[in-house]
């Protein structure tokens, strides 16, 4: 055989063991599989809301997602052959765990009989307490709801079941609120970008600067406690934002812009938000009297509501799209996890 043909027969060897070796390595992974399901009571209604984990061996971590507005989840992207076990809880049920749930390549699954029954220990706790102990409760875990662990989180309500506020309560959220050492803080932030952008007639220096903070902390304070316990406390609304959590990113998104123009009533129904609208308008007019006098009159009325109404909406969608999942306390919560995003 001439040094050529053996150079070929080399070349062509080392193409056929390089191509197979290609073939080895891009060849295609086992197609992955879906479970899909409803979760209903044990009346045939649906439940929107409810949580659905995902546990297998192949995971790193639970995997957690909620169920639509008719109760439905997907789950997808599943490794065949592996185990999985599926748990659906809501707020007031039992839980509810599958069996081990093993998928063929491509399978789409459908679990069937998800039927949640209401959980006897928790209906029989609640009975034992009264509304205004109920909201007492409530109002210690909501102090306990801090952003990153120190930001304060306090006027947003989790709980689908959350009984009113008594004015009390009311107060005791505002006067916790306007007192929080981070409220300083950031009223001294906020003062600060104040100074070095020259807003408003205080002037230059240590001595503007600390106008500067006062009037930023006098408008946080006569809006915290106007809008947020004198106003609520009259006119038996509940100046705290209810998170929503389920539904589509619209209809999510929606709740949240509208929380300054709508809130819900101590009766349970959504009403005009004239508490948070009063708070801001009184909160403009009481800055006139601390304000400079060149900055005085409608204007500073004006711009105090249309800074707040912007402030509120922005807020409301970071708490239902963003903060909850970093705020810690709320996380470790399990009687949440139900009604969580």
């Amino acid at each position: 055989m001439s040094a050529t043909r053996c150079l070929c027969f080399l070349i062509l060897s080392l193409s056929v063991a390089s191509a197979a070796a290609g073939q080895q390595i891009s060849a295609p992974e086992p197609e992955t599989g879906t479970i899909i399901g409803t979760v209903t009571d044990v009346n045939d209604g649906t439940v929107p809301g409810a949580t659905v984990a995902l546990e297998g061996p192949s995971l790193p971590d639970i995997q957690r997602l909620e169920t639509n507005d008719n109760g439905f989840f997907h789950l997808e992207h599943l490794n065949p052959g592996v185990p999985y076990r599926v748990t659906v809880s809501a707020g007031g049920f039992a839980s509810w765990t599958s069996s081990a749930v093993v998928l063929h390549p491509g399978q789409y699954l459908e679990l069937t009989r998800i039927r949640l029954r209401i959980a006897t220990t928790v209906a029989t706790v609640n009975a034992a307490l009264s509304p205004e102990e109920l909201a007492t409760e409530q109002v210690n875990a909501e102090e306990k709801q801090r952003v990153l662990g120190f930001i304060p989180n306090f006027y947003v309500v989790y709980d689908r079941d959350a009984v009113p506020l008594t004015p009390k309560l009311k107060f005791r959220l505002a006067l916790k609120t306007s007192t929080d050492p981070i409220t300083f803080l950031g009223s001294a932030f906020v003062a600060g970008l104040a100074q070095a952008a020259n807003f408003h007639s205080y002037g230059p220096g240590a001595k503007g600067y600390g106008q500067r903070f006062g009037a930023t902390y006098a408008n946080a304070t006569t809006d915290i406690m106007i809008g947020g316990a004198i106003l609520p406390s009259i006119l038996h609304q509940d100046p705290r934002y209810f998170y929503q959590g389920t539904g589509t990113t619209k209809s999510r998104a929606l709740h949240a812009l509208f929380n300054p123009f709508v809130c819900r009533g101590d009766n349970g129904h959504w009403q005009p938000n004239y508490s948070s609208l009063g708070g801001y308008l009184a909160s403009g007019a009481i800055a006139n009297a601390y304000y400079p006098a060149s900055d005085r009159g409608p204007g500073l009325v004006l711009s105090t509501v249309l800074i707040d109404v912007t402030a509120n909406m922005a807020n409301s969608l970071l708490q239902e799209f963003v903060l909850r999942k970093l705020t810690s306390s709320v996380k470790n919560r399990p009687e949440l996890e139900a009604g969580g995003n």
